[in-house]
């Protein structure tokens, strides 16, 4: 009976996962004429021409490098900052500074647009991939710096300090014993980082500009004040889910190892 019951339940929460995904991927296929006609709900005749005036038409490519860019760029600079700010706040104790980073990784975004738009445009930035960039590790650096906490202080510090003894420094057992076991985590605050870039609308949709509009703000390009081109947006859409589902099926045994770190520590 439990089997039976908790079969049940994941086909329930695997459907209700997939449909808007399988919804969504359907549409795409589809003219604006069958959208509209229920009658074509599930059998229609498929269409390229969305993904077509998506890709060629509209010039997406662009908004996917620029989109690709700045997640990379956001990612790979708030590593270099949060790792080693990670490791001095777990094996100094450093309770203050980490929760610091607690609260600058819960405040709301939007909280922060008015102040930003108005520091950077006085800074003659906004629209420039440098301000993309700084505001998406503002969310990334916490992320990163929470994640690889809890993994340092799940590595005991019994191999640093042979490694010490064996004439290593502090920052020498850092750089050959602890980092190179630590890339787990850091591949998990990475993929975690560079999804959120990947999504993020509100911060592109005020300090981009027309040279760095990401995909999430181009989708809405389909969008005008008297009609809305649906098999545009849900092919544009399904250009942006696609790539990050498949990122994060693949990695999903970093993602969840590098959260679930020191939860069974002591």
């Amino acid at each position: 009976m439990y089997k039976r019951f908790r079969f049940v339940a994941l086909a329930l929460v695997v459907l209700f996962l997939l449909a808007p995904l399988a919804w969504l991927v359907a549409s795409s296929l589809k003219t604006n004429v069958d959208i509209y006609d229920s009658s074509k709900t599930f059998f229609f005749a498929p269409t390229l021409e969305n993904y077509a005036n998506v890709l060629t038409r509209n010039n997406y490519f662009v908004f996917i490098f620029n989109s690709f860019w700045v997640a990379t760029a956001s990612t790979v600079l708030s590593l270099i900052l949060g790792v080693p700010a990670a490791y001095a706040m777990s094996r100094f104790t450093m309770h203050r500074s980490a929760l610091a980073c607690l609260m600058a990784r819960v405040i709301p975004g939007i909280s922060l647009l008015v102040p930003w738009y108005y520091v950077f445009s006085n800074m003659k930035m906004v629209g420039g991939f440098t301000v993309l960039i700084l505001s998406h590790m503002f969310v990334a650096l916490p992320l990163i710096v929470y994640i690889m906490m809890s993994y340092f202080d799940s590595m005991p510090l019994e191999l640093e300090e042979s490694a010490q003894v064996d004439g290593l420094t502090p920052i020498g057992a850092f750089q050959r014993i602890t980092l190179p076991l630590s890339v787990g985590g850091m591949a998990t605050a990475g993929i975690l980082s560079f999804i959120f870039s990947w999504n993020n609308f509100m911060f592109a949709l005020v300090l981009s500009g027309s040279k760095t509009k990401t995909l999430p703000v181009a989708i809405f390009d389909f969008v005008s004040y008297a009609s809305i081109d649906w098999g545009g947006l849900m092919a544009a859409a399904t250009v942006v889910t696609v790539p990050i589902m498949v990122i994060a099926l693949f990695t999903q045994k970093y993602i969840v190892s590098g959260m679930t770190a020191g939860a069974t520590k002591g």
